[in-house]
């Protein structure tokens, strides 16, 4: 092997070590490997850049774009409403029902926004109907992943394969070309949890009813937050005078969290003449935010939430008047320009391994964490000293704009609901429009009009141009990780490809597999691809296959078609870890799911969808 062969596997395999660890963020090691492979030679700076110039990373972040106006306009919640109304009751018909459902709306959104729009609505009628919502959560998760594996921009995978073969020569993939096999997976996928599969799902009972309820009003109720909230009037010899809630440490001092701070009405000067002056003093009282920039004054009248015996001892330190907060004045913490939402931390998550003080959470995120609740564990857990962990659902509070924020942070959260629906949803009377630039883009895709990327960011330009979304909006819609990320490992391809480890790994699979038939070797290869995505994003490992798959059908002498299609596949068939795919983390909590329980219904699942690929795969796709 060469110098070069010998940076370039050193690099692939530090990024996969990294990747599975999670010791660093995965756009950060996808960037370290532009890096590192610019600086060795091994690519050139074109070539190390190509990445963000490609049509599949342009293509991506302007479906973000689209996926985000359906959101933002409440159009995601209106189609799942009207699906569910079919579902009916019975266990039977709802895991098939559903799974058809949610893989038809993912086949055209994000699978992750179609699941956390689905979940509440799912588990408020597995409640309804006296179900364990255990027993419809995982086929929710399942059929979002095969829904997403059925259309060309169902996935990054799809796009990602397409693109590769456009570049290679070969006439790229179309829109429906993914439908025929994706159709025949997901009538098995439905066919296999309504059966056997219905046999191992687990019927875990909640010990919690969090994720149950989706209205912020309802969740006040279930945190019994009303019991919870006092008013601690500053006095005028209070220490806090003069001070901010930050400076002062009143959540590092005591574990009380501030929500609020109303401040009485203070007179204003409207008009000066000489030495007279105009005053005018209002009625209304000031409603500011806790943050560092507001100083304490006296009579200042602070919300918190807190336990009885620490907001008392809290207000005896600091000299405070305390009086309970009214049941009827839940508007503190919902209003038209505040609110609450659950978010639950992914895998990846940078919070886990730290507590809440220690990442300065109100300040990085200007929100305030009113509670923690871990899966399996009663009760909630301390806000100073908990160690935070993948699964642990934080409740929030504040303004909505920074709630909506989250979203667009997806390794770091997982915003349950639709809290933009909560917010007032201000472009639902956009959601027609919506409606009709997302099914103008399908046309334009499916007729072959314009490019995939060119009907893409046509749509999410028509999107922010016709008020669905903001700009600002569009760009929070946009998952940057996931661009980055993509952006970072197509140049790893370029270069696996430069040195000759394609066509090494390439001659393996032939000499393995070759003498066996094409059909192995396409077994070989969705077997390698789907064992990498139960650690790996499936972006990431569809971009470090795919070229091989390429290479092997062009020393096989056969088409290149069937190998491409069964890789972009089994990337999507993320179904035997909790960690597999942010869809599968979603449903964990709220349907209680231990590691296993994904083990033991997705690792059958896989064979079928194995064995389904090797026998009518070639059909479709002759080699």
């Amino acid at each position: 092997m060469t110098p070069d062969m010998w940076i370039t596997l050193a690099v692939l395999v530090v990024a996969i070590l990294l990747f599975v660890t999670e010791w660093l963020r995965v756009d950060l090691v996808a960037l370290g490997v532009v890096v590192v492979l610019m600086l060795t030679g091994v690519l050139s700076v074109g070539e190390a850049l190509a990445g963000f110039s490609s049509t599949a990373v342009v293509t991506i972040a302007a479906l973000f774009v689209v996926g985000g106006a359906v959101f933002y306009t409440g159009l995601a919640r209106l189609m799942g409403e009207r699906i569910l109304q079919v579902a009916g009751r019975s266990e039977a018909r709802l895991i098939p029902v559903i799974m058809i459902a949610v893989a038809l709306l993912s086949s055209v959104m994000s699978d992750t926004g179609v699941v956390a729009v689905m979940l509440p609505a799912i588990v408020s009628l597995a409640a309804s109907a006296r179900i364990s919502p255990s027993r419809l959560l995982i086929p929710v998760a399942f059929g979002a992943l095969l829904g997403g594996a059925s259309t060309l921009i169902g996935t990054p995978p799809n796009i990602i394969v397409t693109d590769l073969l456009r570049d290679a020569g070969y006439q790229p993939f179309g829109f429906f070309s993914f439908t025929p096999m994706g159709a025949v997976l997901i009538a098995l996928g439905v066919l296999f949890m309504a059966t056997l599969g219905r046999r191992l799902l687990p019927d875990h009972q909640p010990r919690r009813a969090v994720q149950q309820v989706e209205a912020p009003r309802e969740l006040i109720e279930l945190y019994r937050l009303p019991d919870n909230l006092f008013r601690l009037r500053v006095r005028a010899g209070s220490p806090l005078v003069g001070q901010s809630i930050v400076e002062a440490g009143v959540g590092a001092r005591f574990e009380i969290s501030v929500l609020e701070v109303e401040r009485p009405s203070q007179p204003q000067t409207v008009a000066r003449l000489g030495e007279q002056r105009l005053v005018v003093q209002s009625d209304a009282p000031q409603h500011l935010r806790p943050a560092a920039s507001v100083t304490l004054l006296p009579d200042d009248v602070l919300t918190v939430k807190g336990e009885a015996p620490v907001v008392s001892a809290a207000a005896a330190y600091w000299n405070l008047a305390i009086q309970p907060v009214s049941p009827t004045e839940t508007d503190l913490l919902v209003s038209e320009e505040v609110g609450i939402a659950e978010v639950i931390l992914p895998p990846r998550s940078s919070l886990i391994g730290r507590t809440l003080p220690g990442l300065r959470f109100g300040s990085r995120y200007h929100l305030t964490v009113l509670d923690i609740r871990r899966p399996g564990v009663e009760g909630s857990l301390s806000l100073k000293e908990t160690v935070l962990g993948f699964g642990d659902t934080l409740l929030v509070q504040g303004e909505w704009k920074d709630i909506l924020a989250l979203r667009s942070m997806r390794r770091d959260f997982i915003v349950t609901g639709e809290p933009e629906a909560a917010a007032g949803a201000p472009y639902r009377h956009r959601a027609p429009v919506a409606l009709a630039i997302l099914l103008g883009m399908l046309v334009l895709i499916v007729t072959n009009l314009v490019s995939v990327a060119g009907a893409a960011m046509l749509a999410a330009l028509l999107m922010v141009l016709t008020g669905c979304l903001s700009m600002d909006e569009a760009y929070e819609s946009v998952d940057w990780k996931s661009i980055v990320l993509v952006a970072g490992m197509l140049p790893m391809a370029t270069a696996l490809e430069k040195v000759g480890l394609v066509n090494l790994a390439a001659t393996a699979f032939t000499a393995t597999l070759g003498g066996l038939g094409p059909r192995a070797v396409m077994a070989g290869l969705f077997l390698v691809t789907s064992i990498f995505t139960q650690v790996l994003s499936n972006t990431a490992t569809t971009v470090l296959i795919a070229p091989i798959a390429l290479a092997t059908a062009e020393r096989l002498g056969v088409g290149p078609y069937a190998f491409l299609l069964a890789v972009a596949i089994a990337a999507s068939m993320a179904f035997a870890t909790p960690v597999a795919s942010p869809v599968n983390t979603l449903v964990m909590g709220a349907g209680g799911y231990r590691f296993k329980d994904y083990s033991r219904v997705g690792i059958p699942l896989i064979i079928i969808a194995l064995l389904v690929i090797v026998l009518v795969l070639p059909l479709f796709w002759p080699f």
